[in-house]
C-alpha cells in the first residue's frame, strides 16, 4: 500500500523543464560590452541601446515549456499558458524540428525551447497522456506496469 502510494506520488511529480540555456546570458554580457562604447560615445542619448540587451535577456530568463503530468505549461515573454493533457489532441513537428502543441479546435501552440528529441521525456512526464513516437520509452513502460509483487517470507528450514 505505501509502495502504490509513493509510486503515484513520484508520478505526480515528475517535472520537465524545457529552456533556453543561461548560457545564452554570456552572449548578452558580450553584447552589453560591444554596446557601451557606441552608448557614451560623441552622440549623445544612445543610452537607449540598452534596452535591447536587456529585452534579450528577459527573453532567456522568461521563455520556457514545463510538462507536468497534470499537462503544459508554455511562457513566453509576455504571456503563460496552461494546457491540461485533455485540452491537446497531440503534438506537431515543424520542418525546423520544434514541436508544436496542436489542440482539439485543431489550433497550433508553438513550445519554446522543445525540440523532437525532447519527445520521449515528454512522454515520460505525461504519466501515458502523450505516447512517444520515437519507442524508446517503450522499455521503461513496461517496467512502470510490472509492479515487484510481494513475496511472504518463509520461516527458517529445519533442514538439520
Amino acid at each position: 500500500m505505501a509502495e502504490e502510494k509513493q509510486s503515484e506520488q513520484a508520478n505526480e511529480d515528475r517535472k520537465a523543464v524545457f529552456k533556453i540555456p543561461n548560457t545564452a546570458l554570456l552572449a548578452i554580457a558580450f553584447l552589453v560590452v560591444c554596446v557601451t562604447p557606441v552608448a557614451f560615445g560623441d552622440v549623445p542619448y544612445l543610452q537607449w541601446l540598452y534596452l535591447f540587451p536587456i529585452a534579450l535577456a528577459v527573453f532567456v530568463i522568461r521563455t520556457r515549456t514545463t510538462a507536468t503530468s497534470q499537462g503544459l505549461e508554455v511562457r513566453t515573454m509576455f504571456g503563460r499558458r496552461d494546457l491540461p493533457w485533455t485540452s491537446l489532441k497531440g503534438l506537431a513537428i515543424t520542418d525546423k524540428a520544434k514541436v508544436q502543441a496542436v489542440l482539439k479546435d485543431e489550433s497550433k501552440i508553438a513550445l519554446p525551447a522543445v525540440r523532437t528529441r525532447h519527445l520521449p521525456v515528454i512522454s515520460l512526464v505525461s504519466a501515458g497522456h502523450m505516447a512517444d513516437p520515437s519507442g524508446l520509452t517503450d522499455d521503461i513502460d513496461k517496467v512502470e506496469e510490472k509492479a515487484p509483487e510481494k513475496t511472504e517470507e518463509s520461516g527458517p528450514t529445519s533442514g538439520e
